[in-house]
């Protein structure tokens, strides 16, 4: 019923204002991903505008005057500084060409005013990149694309009502044909940096592991489904509960807040001092989804600098890796880890202080507990292994639950977890355990990172979700150095593994899918993402590493970015060359109307009527009373007029009744005049 409704009103309306809500429909489509990311005035005015511009269209009416639009662009300046403070940038860059997109419809007077919409929409289309790369996005703007290459081959046909359909159908060979340029300037293209390079402030606002841990902050990623990273490993991947990806390390603590010390970023030309690898190294890759941190998230313990292609990277004193930006766009890189592990000092020493330290006034209830445990005969002498056994055995044992919801901490957040509470996310549980632990006088601090993650039986590989971050303690012992412990894991043991995990909420397509059958939303899901994981390692991470991977592949034994360059401007000159070839072709080809209309000229100045070179078919049936008598007879002129009307017809007419195939054939049996002999 909607396409019968739209295509009734296509027919009603004239063919300017048919186009012109074409046109302001493709640039709906386009601004639409833009709407979450603009100021919610800018949204409005677009939307306002273009309904505005369509209510134009729809009843012929005058376009608004120049005052209108100096005010509306004045009006559009002053809110964008307003917003951003600044014209520059990205995002006032894109607040400002979205909204003179807008305006821009409203004067669409002539042509040379619709090429400026088609360009800026190009445009505007591409900054939708800035902000997001993923399958869906390019999806989407591909449909835009071919929108606005269909507007701009009907705004190439000046005459009569061509069809939309027509122009889509040659928008879409010209981006077939276009394809395979596009295709090896993809592969070939030089490139410095990974595909998608942009500015830094791209990711602002978006939660991530950060430099500092309060309690709540890792609550809200738990409840983030997004993709964190993926891990491909070489061979078997270790057993879940020792997949710890490894981020800050936090040693100071106010009372409320963990960050990291003020030698925790140093980085030390041997940071893996008293490092003692075991087992069998795990080799594997991963792909580090954007987090505007500098953080390069790698199994927990790397020893050596993982491979990666425009960043380097180093070690803190903590084993962590940072690289020497932020994380702003698609990262892939491979690493080497072993899970068994310790390192740190064997002895007491006085950088071991700083691991000890509390604030003044602070948790008075949980100091009062760790001198209550010291008191114990058992525990008197007891070492940091022997105490640490015993407060996790009370977070076993004392009633204790790994919550999303605990509720809102005060100044003492370990007295009310330890006494009060009883309840709470990883940040809490690890912050009172290292409380305690400090308490007890055992060095401790917390690392936060990610933990677990499931694997993607279509494509293989691991998938680590922002659901995954989680914190967990390393604890000081005499003779081992620094070992990991994860108070969590005594309070929910499900936690560390694949037995229990907390998920974050569905949409409601997702819960509906999951209420009538939980394995094919399990399956669509993971379907989904395993062809999103296809998108980032081919497309989004096809960096100049792969581009010489790909010369080496054609026989070029050492590449580089020149040799990327003669080999594209080789096959710029083959496809100039190319493009040559099918021009001089294409111009032998006249468009098949105009053909028979030039046959039927020639046909009528051969019988001595003086035909004007550009002569209509209508113009045409009017000279034919002027035929000398001796060519054409009145008997031959009826057809004659009656067939150069229909084909006037046959490409001027709104629903042409005749085939030009047909016309071509009662051209050849028709009565034509006779040639008149040249003097």
């Amino acid at each position: 019923m909607l396409n019968r409704f739209a295509a009734r009103l296509s027919a009603q309306l004239p063919r300017d204002g048919r186009d012109t809500l074409f046109l302001l429909a493709v640039i709906g489509w386009i601004l639409l991903p833009q709407v979450p990311r603009l100021p919610l005035w800018c949204g409005l005015l677009a939307a306002g505008v273009l309904l505005w511009r369509g209510w134009i269209a729809l009843g012929a009416r005058p376009l608004p005057s120049r005052w209108w639009l100096a005010a509306l662009l004045a009006l559009t300046i002053g809110l964008t500084l307003m917003s951003h403070r600044t014209l520059l940038g990205r995002d006032a860059g894109v607040t400002l060409l979205v909204s003179l997109l807008a305006l821009k419809t409203l004067e669409l007077r002539a042509r040379r005013d619709a090429f400026v919409v088609f360009f800026l929409g190009f445009f505007t289309m591409l900054t939708n990149f800035f902000f997001s790369q993923s399958l869906a996005t390019a999806a989407a703007m591909l449909v835009g694309l071919l929108g606005l290459l269909t507007a701009l081959v009907n705004a190439h046909m000046p005459v009569g009502r061509p069809p939309l359909a027509a122009s889509a159908r040659h928008a879409v060979r010209m981006a077939l044909v276009g394809a395979p340029i596009m295709l090896v300037l993809f592969l070939l293209f030089p490139r410095l940096a990974p595909l998608w390079g942009i500015p830094s402030d791209a990711m602002s606002g978006r939660s991530g592991l950060s430099s500092t841990m309060e309690v709540g902050n890792l609550a809200s990623l738990a409840l983030d489904d997004s993709i964190a990273m993926r891990i491909r490993f070489a061979g078997p991947p270790p057993p879940q509960d020792q997949l710890y990806f490894r981020g800050p390390v936090l040693s100071e603590f106010d009372g409320r807040q963990w960050r990291q010390g003020r030698g925790d970023l140093s980085f030390s030309t041997a940071p893996q001092r008293n490092l003692v690898l075991g087992g069998v190294p795990t080799d594997y890759e991963v792909t580090l989804e954007p987090h505007n941190r500098p953080w390069l998230l790698l199994l927990d313990v790397a020893p050596r600098r993982p491979e990666l292609a425009g960043l380097s990277a180093l070690q803190t004193q903590e084993l962590s890796w940072l690289a020497n930006r932020p994380i702003t766009d698609l990262v892939r890189y491979r690493a080497q880890s072993h899970t068994d592990f310790r390192y740190g000092p064997l002895r007491r020493t006085a950088e071991l202080q700083a691991e000890l330290q509390l604030p003044a006034g602070s948790n008075p209830r949980t100091l009062a507990l760790a001198a209550q445990l010291r008191r114990d005969p058992r525990l008197a002498e007891a070492g940091s292994a022997v105490l640490v056994a015993a407060a996790l055995e009370r977070l076993r044992t004392g009633g204790y639950s790994y919550t999303l919801e605990p509720g809102v901490y005060g100044e003492h957040t370990a007295d009310e977890f330890w006494f009060d509470r009883k309840a709470g996310f990883c940040e809490h549980i690890a912050s009172a355990f290292v409380v305690l632990m400090r308490a007890l006088d055992v060095p401790a601090r917390i690392v936060t990172g990610y933990q677990g993650g499931e694997m993607n039986a279509v494509d293989g590989y691991w998938t680590v979700r922002q659901s995954d971050a989680h914190a967990w303690t390393e604890v000081w012992h005499e003779g081992r150095g620094w070992v990991r412990v994860d108070p969590t894991g005594a309070v929910m043991p499900g936690r560390i593994g694949s037995l229990e995990r907390l998920r974050a909420p569905q949409g409601a397509f997702a819960t509906a899918v999951g209420n009538v059958n939980p394995n094919l939303a399990a399956q669509l899901r993971a379907a989904w993402e395993a062809v999103n994981n296809r998108w980032n390692q081919w497309v989004l991470n096809y960096t100049q590493s792969r581009q010489l991977d790909l010369l080496r592949a054609l026989g070029i034994e050492s590449p580089d970015w020149q040799d990327l360059g003669r080999l594209l401007a080789a096959l710029v000159v083959l496809a100039s060359l190319a493009g040559v070839a099918w021009a001089a072709w294409e111009r032998r080809q006249h468009d098949p109307w105009l053909r028979l209309l030039h046959k039927a000229r020639e046909r009528l100045r051969a019988a001595g009527l003086a035909v004007p070179p550009q002569a209509a078919p209508r113009q045409l049936s009017q000279l034919l009373v002027q035929l000398p008598a001796a060519a054409a007879g009145p008997q031959q002129l009826a057809p004659l007029r009656d067939w150069l009307l229909r084909l006037e017809a046959q490409r001027y007419a709104r629903a042409p009744a005749l085939e030009l195939a047909t016309l071509q054939r009662e051209y050849r049996r028709l009565p034509w005049p006779t040639p008149v002999p040249s003097a």
